[in-house]
């Protein structure tokens, strides 16, 4: 008997990193906009964007990279934002997703 409560985890992934506080503050506006997207699709999703939401300089940024990946590890899907291409850590997340067979899922609109 399958499991009712089973969800097909999603992870999202797109720009966090900005020239500005402001920057910083759109990009986990639209992460958190996407995440709310994807529940509503009935999918459990993990956003980094607000895992992690102004901690910047705790740690090197090699360090969040490193945790995000971990975290990916874990995920049935990924879910890449707008923009992700401009971001170094999202398509280091996406070339992983490839390499080791997690899937897209897109936002249905």
């Amino acid at each position: 008997m399958s499991d009712p409560y089973a969800k097909t985890v999603v992870f999202l992934s797109g720009p966090y990193r900005s020239n500005t506080e402001n920057g910083i503050y759109q990009n986990i506006h639209t992460a958190r906009e996407y995440a709310v997207k994807l529940w509503k699709q009935d999918y459990a999703v993990i956003c980094p964007h607000l895992n992690s939401a102004f901690m910047g300089g705790i740690v090197p940024d090699a360090v969040f990279l490193a945790g995000d990946l971990e975290i990916l590890k874990r995920c049935d899907k990924i879910c890449m934002l707008p923009y992700w291409m401009d971001s170094e850590g999202s398509r280091a997340e996406y070339d992983y997703a490839v390499e080791h067979g997690i899937e897209e899922v897109f936002i249905e609109e």
